[in-house]
């Protein structure tokens, strides 16, 4: 079995979780897929911010769960979403960290999507 690396955030590779200001809204092909005044940003070393949006404010009845899965090892492993009714843009187009690392629980319950991918608007 391979352990997996847990590393936590520093000088080096900041990360910071904050509530994000106003709404946030999702959608893909002009329909809306989350819609939130309660967003998070986190970010993360010089990477683009990412917004993540409490479940809760997400049509789930528009997703679906895929296989696909990835390894952070500052936030821990990922699962994703599709969105099939988007065709090739809404594949794997949305992750969530179900277990965070405690460095930064506060994403637990909330998705993420791929801003390349969907259409995210903020007011």
């Amino acid at each position: 079995m391979t352990v997996k690396p847990v590393k936590q955030p520093g000088p080096d590779h900041p990360i910071t979780v904050s509530p994000s200001p106003g709404r946030v809204t999702v959608s893909l092909g002009g329909k809306v897929i989350a819609d939130t005044t309660e967003a998070l940003t986190l970010q993360e070393a010089s990477y683009p911010a990412v917004q993540y949006i409490p479940i809760k404010d997400v049509d789930l009845t528009l997703l679906e769960r895929s296989d696909n899965a990835s390894y952070c090892p500052f936030k821990g492993d990922a699962s994703y979403y599709s969105i099939p009714s988007g065709g090739e843009a809404g594949v794997n187009a949305i992750w969530v960290y179900e277990h965070p690392h405690d460095a930064v629980a506060e994403i637990k319950d909330h998705l993420a999507f791929y801003p390349d991918r969907v259409e995210i608007s903020q007011s």
